[in-house]
């Protein structure tokens, strides 16, 4: 396991592009209790706070493909860093002028997550440029899959620490701040400065033409409602368990078991179709919802709520290849775009959901919610299978220099990016 991820990060450039992408996606990744944190030390409401803090996910979930193939046509520099730097200008705005008058407060978070740049699709699209072989492609999906859940674990720890240290205020900048040098790391680097997209058909649709891309991000909108939900049942089950310490287990638990799935989803090279083997993460993925609804005592419940998380990573990992697989020439950033964007629309909609469904029947029925919604999803993948099935470009091949010092032509994925 341990060799498999040193090889990719012993690769010239990876590590670089990793640590660079995740210190970027920082902002992004504190957003909400940050903005939540600010909003109540200006004396906002949690109402105000939480609309807020929405309307900065809306506004990210719109701008990620919009953005995503800005850069396929225009190049990573020309669009990450000056997106990045429009975010960062705007969320200082808001931190500066607070919450009064609204407008302008709802304006600005707007605008920083509207120009939130798309480093993490940015990143799946340079994997295939930096790393020799496909299956190292593949590792680096579950890697990449895994340097997520621990971001989203230590980016509330860093808001609280800036917190401890400065203020609210102080939090917002510096978080900011960071998100724009790491974005700088990865656009001043050679295969982010070399990346071109190949060459794409004009089509208004953009990589939304792809019947198989289109099943995936239906099949992960109801993933996303189903992690988005759980936040919401879990918070009347701490009330009757614990309370704040026993949700924030709860929450860490989730975290913790996509952790330990994605690490050993990476440690194996998987050979067969990966379609078929989303559909089987996917299945199991829901299955390890359902024990949820037993609701036992605090340290069993923590326990299944790992469980809950296992497939997780892999299930995200696996969609990494399959967008790669399905994405139209030309569209591969935009692609990975839209699976954030599906994801975070359905985290969206589950959060919806699941309050009146806890508030009409308790936490049991919210945890219902998470096991509808997996399978849904599993369901989707089963109906579409022969879509799937049949990726959009094919394999294609490409030349690239950071594979082959010889500049000899060799397969390479339906993306067909090119250094």
């Amino acid at each position: 396991m341990a060799a498999g991820y040193g090889e990719i990060l012993r690769a010239r450039h990876a590590a670089r592009l990793l640590t660079g992408t995740l210190v970027g996606r920082l902002p992004n990744a504190t957003a909400a209790i940050a903005i939540v944190l600010f909003v109540r030390a200006q004396g906002g409401t949690y109402s105000l706070a939480g609309a807020l803090a929405a309307v900065y996910g809306v506004a990210n979930a719109v701008g990620q493909p919009l953005l995503g193939r800005l850069v396929d046509v225009y190049g990573q520099p020309r669009v990450q860093l000056p997106a990045a730097l429009a975010s960062a200008l705007a969320m200082a705005v808001f931190a500066f002028t607070g919450t009064d008058p609204s407008a302008a407060a709802y304006a600005s978070v707007a605008g920083a997550g509207l120009f939130t740049p798309p480093l993490e699709g940015g990143l799946r699209a340079l994997w295939p440029t930096v790393l020799r072989r496909e299956d190292q492609v593949h590792t680096a999906y579950a890697m990449d899959a895994v340097a997520q859940e621990v971001m989203f674990t230590v980016g509330p720890l860093l808001v609280t620490l800036c917190v401890s240290l400065w203020s609210e205020q102080g939090a917002l900048l510096v978080l900011n701040a960071l998100g724009v040098l790491g974005a700088l790391s990865v656009v001043v680097s050679p295969p982010s400065r070399a990346w071109r997209s190949a060459p794409r058909e004009a089509h208004w649709l953009g990589a939304l033409r792809s019947p198989g891309l289109l099943a995936l991000l239906g099949a992960f909108l109801f993933v996303g409602v189903a992690l988005g939900s759980i936040t919401v049942a879990s918070v009347p089950y701490a009330d009757e368990h614990g309370g704040d310490v026993v949700y924030g287990w709860l929450m860490a638990a989730l975290g913790l078991g996509a952790l330990v799935g994605g690490v050993g989803y990476g440690a194996r090279r998987w050979v067969g179709a990966p379609e078929r083997r989303l559909r089987g993460l996917v299945a199991l993925l829901a299955v390890c919802y359902l024990p949820l609804m037993l609701m036992p005592g605090a340290v069993a419940m923590v326990a299944l709520t790992a469980l809950a998380g296992v497939f997780l990573a892999p299930a995200l990992a696996c969609a990494f290849v399959i967008v790669d697989r399905h994405a139209p020439r030309g569209t591969v950033t935009e692609a990975f775009s839209w699976l954030v964007t599906m994801f975070t629309v359905g985290a969206s909609v589950g959060t919806g959901v699941a309050g009146p469904v806890v508030e009409a029947g308790g936490a049991l029925w919210g945890f219902a919610v998470p096991a509808a919604a997996g399978a849904v999803s599993s369901v989707v993948l089963l109906a579409t299978g022969r879509v799937m099935a049949a990726p959009a470009g094919g394999g294609v091949v490409a030349a690239s220099s950071e594979n082959d010092p010889n500049r000899a032509a060799e397969p390479r994925f339906s993306s067909g990016d090119r250094a």
